[in-house]
Order: structure tokens, then sequence, then C-alpha cells
């Protein structure tokens, strides 16, 4: 799938993989390997395989003043 030179690795999360369709109104994305990422930061990689979103826990997050 992936067209640019040199190819991106067939990994998913590849930091060389571009995204070739963004649907930002649906909140995914595809990239030139053929994983498909979503704005929660999960992940669905070509094989058929799951990454899970990275959730932060609520104690970690900034609070605003």
């Amino acid at each position: 799938m992936c067209s640019h030179r040199p190819s991106c690795p067939a990994t998913g999360s590849s930091p060389a993989a571009h995204v070739v369709a963004a649907h930002p109104e649906q909140g995914w994305s595809l990239l030139c390997d053929g994983t498909i990422v979503f704005d929660d930061t999960g992940e669905l990689l070509p094989d058929g395989r799951v990454v899970a979103p990275h959730r932060v826990s609520s104690g970690r997050l900034a609070m605003a003043a």
C-alpha cells in the first residue's frame, strides 16, 4: 500500500508512515502502511490486531485554574 520511497515498515505506528486519508469528522485516519489510527490514540493494524488507546490517568492531568 505504501508508495513512498523508501517504503515504510509494515508495522503499525511506524514514524515513517504518513496519512493518506484523513477523516477528522469521524475521528480516524488511514496511514500509508495500512494502519488506521483513531483520535483517541487507538489503532487498527493491517493484520487485524488492535492497539488499545493510550489513556492518561486522571491523576496525571493538569488542572486549569
